[in-house]
């Protein structure tokens, strides 16, 4: 066909047929009378680019949201972006200093107004990458974290959570970032093992001259506020110090030693010193023996005023100092490397200090026993289903741990509190807070200028955990969320399913229940979702996990420039089972380091396209007449099409298997193996005509018939290339396109038809192997005899089925034979068979006994292994009668072939040399 190019060119169909899409208003979502099928996506960070993560995450979320359009479903598939409070944050903060200003010197508004110019300038570059892709998102429901409506619903839950006392402030100890200048919460810390140093330090026993007490440490800094050293009472290295007092190194404090059970005699010298201000532990400790605290560090991470050395000083160039300073006055004993746990901020990688601090905290007790009870109940899936115990684990009473939710930044939803001395009013804005001082205080006189507000934001986490609930605006009105909500499936990492999984399960049940109404039927709320997709992490061939800091992720966006949206498609999934590390091959210039996108799997995908397009290239250059050509040719075309209907079938309720266990992945392999070897590589070779004859109409028609529900069936997977294709294929009326095809439905298939076209095809590729094995021409028209056999009779039996492998064997005669052998020919075995192909060239006996030997060496260790297995007994009585069946016909198929390899090793003639 002239007007086809050479090749697929995805450049030339992908950016026109997403327009076309948009165009035709293909993505939009509103309810009406069809069955919802809603998605929510898992919002990329507004500071993000599409990195390989992001591209697995959605292309899964988009398959099943096309899937479910193709379904006659409503697709919602909602996308946004998270506002990212500290990561953001941080890169406006640097933008700032790029410009020569310094926060410092802004006020919160002016601050806000520079944030919301840098999340308009640079934010959202990611949504028009994610559009490259093929998402096929509702772009006008595209949400923000931070917008307005999203803002107020963080508010009203923050809130109402305070009224119902399950939100309180306390003075606890958080891991602070000094780079950052927040608090983090546990999730945001991460604890690596590093080389640190021990330091030994010897402290007086107050009132004797020359008696010490030694203590180890990894942060001697902190010396400066301790305020005990500790022992454990059984320690009878330490029973005579009762009631004693030791001196500080350096500032010179008596302080005093005590006795707790916390302490571990084997660690070290068996004596803590306790740190009450520096340490979670040491602060337990000091509550129990009401031990003063002294805060050595300033929020930056500088020695403070109170330490009294080394003040203004960063606590690293600090430590060192001391650690002199120790030497020099005598009370360095000895310093040891120590590997330890050290715990470094996610975003900032700064070595995080615990410290105490003011702190918003929500009490998590029952909430981790309701996100417990969904899962556990079945309420809410997960696939693969082993994550339930990480996500028990997470959760457990024994390792819950209330949340930490505010942070110390300005980008963000500033917490709803306000002060007047020591009392505390929350309430949803200013005014409503002025009501609630002017009653409590009984001072109707209190203007809004006397209350001060809290500075802090809310943890990102606090307002994305309310996403499936917030982006359908399901607090200001409802309706919506009743048609949209529960979502049908969430589709995320493993790796954020404490942060997030968990606290949208706690939320959804939390306020669900009287936003929906009288839909629910229950007090309480429900899930947000049904089911929960965990995607793997994407790494590299050493296993490493794909980030730009290690420099070992292509490019998102120049794989797609390269290999086109859906080779990278295929690609990604072909190697993405559900929950499993995803081993992306990204090569590595040796030179540059830099990853030279050259995928292994993109190019299989982009081959793929390649063989799609040929095969069309095919079916449209064939001259078509009304009329069947002959009789011969009528069977052979009605005998492949009624085997690939059937084998479509087959492959369309594998498809519903597979997509019912979210095994996207499998889902993909089987379509694509499918495709390209029985109806590329066989079924269209069956039905090819001659070179320069043509094909009947209603052959042609029934093929791209097929080729059309391919096209419908890959659509989820490929999109680009099965619309393109699907147009080629036949003349279209305006809005007839594949992206709202239908679905196929499962029906029966008959598998006796597909097993018996199976031994045909293994027949025919035997004949094409042993001409190419006795180096003849391909197409050399050859006689075949059969050995008389039940089998064979009944396949030969079949219309059709001799002139299909006389026209695919490119065989002149096909006939029966009583005969054990025949000159002039070589024998094979396909199936239980013998078969003899007519040969006009000199036979290599040497090569045929060995590889005959070979043949039967191998089918010896196959039968022997299926006999070992038949002579357990365990197997025979515990596997199912069919397994044991299955098993025991392997056996006798393979006896068969031992037998007949047997008698044609017998009638090759004796080596050369040997004796007759």
């Amino acid at each position: 066909n002239m007007t086809l190019s050479r090749h697929y060119n995805s450049k030339d169909t992908e950016a026109r047929w997403y327009q076309h899409w948009l165009d035709r208003d293909y993505f939009r979502s509103v309810p009406d009378d069809r069955e919802p099928f809603s998605i929510v996506i898992d919002p990329p960070n507004v500071t993000g680019k599409l990195h390989m993560g992001h591209m697995l995450n959605n292309t899964i979320q988009d398959i099943l949201i096309r899937r479910a359009r193709l379904r006659g479903k409503n697709a919602c598939w909602v996308p946004g972006m998270d506002h990212a409070s500290i990561a953001t944050e941080a890169k406006v903060v640097k933008w700032l200093r790029e410009k020569g200003i310094k926060k410092s010197d802004l006020s919160r508004e002016e601050f806000m107004s520079y944030a919301w110019q840098w999340k308009e300038k640079y934010g959202g570059i990611i949504l028009e990458q994610l559009k490259q892709l093929g998402a096929s998102c509702d772009w006008e429901r595209t949400r923000f974290t931070l917008e307005d409506s999203l803002n107020d619903a963080v508010i009203r839950v923050f809130v109402d959570l305070y009224r119902k006392g399950k939100i309180y402030r306390g003075l606890r100890m958080v891991n602070w970032d000094p780079v950052a200048l927040t608090a983090l919460s546990n999730e945001e810390v991460l604890y690596r093992e590093e080389q640190s140093r021990l330091h030994y330090v010897r402290y007086r026993i107050e009132g004797a001259e020359d008696e010490w007490i030694t203590i180890a440490t990894t942060r001697p800094e902190t010396i400066l506020g301790d305020t005990a050293v500790a022992v454990h009472p059984d320690d009878e290295r330490y029973a005579h110090l009762m009631g004693k007092r030791v001196i500080v190194p350096l500032a010179d404090r008596s302080i005093p030693l005590i006795f707790d059970k916390y302490v571990e005699m084997e660690f070290g010298t068996g004596a803590l010193k306790v740190t009450p201000a520096h340490d979670t532990n040491d602060y337990e400790i000091g509550q129990r023996h009401q031990l003063e605290t002294i805060d050595v560090l300033n929020d930056d991470g500088t020695m403070s005023e109170t330490a009294g050395f080394y003040v203004g000083e960063d606590r690293f160039k600090a430590r060192k100092l001391i650690v002199k300073e120790l030497e020099q006055r005598g009370h360095l004993v000895k310093v040891d490397d120590y590997p330890n746990k050290v715990g470094r901020s996610e975003r900032t990688d700064a070595v995080v200090e615990p410290r105490l601090k003011e702190q918003w905290f929500m009490d998590m007790k029952e909430a981790a026993q309701t996100a417990l009870r969904a899962v556990d109940s079945g309420e809410v899936t997960f696939y693969p289903d082993h994550f339930w115990n990480m996500y028990y684990n997470w959760l457990n009473e024994d390792n819950i741990r209330d949340w930490c939710i505010s942070r110390q930044l300005w980008w963000g939803q500033q917490i709803p509190a306000w002060y007047l001395g020591e009392e505390i009013f929350v309430a949803e804005n200013e005014a409503a807070a002025l009501v609630q001082a002017r009653e409590r205080t009984g001072n109707t006189e209190l203007q809004a200028s006397d209350l001060t507000r809290d500075e802090d934001v809310v943890d990102t986490w606090f307002s994305s955990w309310l996403w499936p609930i917030s982006v359908f605006d399901g607090f200001e009105r409802p309706e919506e969320l009743r048609y949209y909500y529960p979502t049908n499936v969430l589709v995320t990492g493993w790796d954020i399913m404490f942060f997030w999984v968990a606290r949208m399960i706690m939320a959804g049940y939390e306020w669900s229940g009287n936003l929906l109404g009288e839909a629910t039927a229950k007090e309480k709320g429900i899930m947000p979702f049904h089911k929960v997709f965990f995607t793997g992490m994407v790494r590299d061939e050493k296993r490493r996990k794909m980030s730009k800091s290690l420099g070992n992720s292509p490019e998102a966006v120049e794989l797609m420039d390269r290999y086109g949206a859906d080779g990278v498609r295929f690609g990604m999934l072909s190697s993405a089972a559900a929950g499993n590390d995803i081993v992306f091959d990204a090569p590595l210039d040796p030179k540059t380091k830099q990853v030279l996108n050259e995928s292994k799997l993109c190019e299989q995908g982009q081959n793929f396209c390649n063989k799609m397009w040929q095969a069309l290239k095919l079916l449209k250059g064939w001259e078509v007449v009304d009329a069947p050509i002959n009789a011969d040719t009528a069977a052979i075309n009605k005998l492949a099409g009624e085997w690939i209907g059937h084998k479509l079938e087959l492959t369309i309720q594998r498809q519903e298997e597979s997509f019912r266990a979210y095994r996207l992945s499998e889902a993909l392999r089987d379509l694509y193996n499918f495709m390209w070897n029985d109806f590329f590589s066989e079924y269209l070779e069956m039905i090819k005509p001659p070179y320069g004859e043509p094909i009947d109409r209603d052959t042609l028609e029934q093929a791209s018939g097929f080729f059309e529900t391919m096209m419908t069936l890959l659509h989820p997977f490929m999109p680009f290339v099965t619309e393109e294709i699907w147009h080629q294929l036949r003349d279209r009326a305006a809005g007839e396109d594949c992206i709202v095809s239908h679905y196929p439905q499962v029906a029966d298939y008959d598998a006796e038809r597909i097993q018996t076209m199976g031994a045909a095809i293994d027949l025919i590729s035997k004949i094409r192997y042993t001409r190419s094995d006795k180096k003849m021409k391909e197409k050399e028209p050859l006689q075949l005899f059969v050995q008389r056999n039940p089998f064979a009779e009944q396949l030969l039996a079949i219309p059709g089925m001799r002139q299909l492998i006389l026209k695919r064997g490119y065989l002149s005669g096909l006939e029966f034979t009583d005969r054990d052998e025949l000159e002039n020919t070589v024998a094979f075995v396909s199936g239980t068979g013998k078969y003899f192909l007519e040969v006009n060239i000199d036979i290599d006996y040497a090569a045929e006994r060995a590889r005959l030997q070979k043949e039967l060496e191998r089918q010896e260790g196959f039968s022997a292994g299926i006999r070992k297995k038949l002579e357990n007994e365990r197997f025979v009585n515990n596997a199912p009668p069919a397994v044991v069946e299955r098993e025991r016909k392997k056996l006798k198929d393979s006896e068969e072939k031992i037998k007949l390899i047997r008698e044609r090793l017998s009638k090759l003639p004796p080596p050369e040399g040997d004796a007759e």
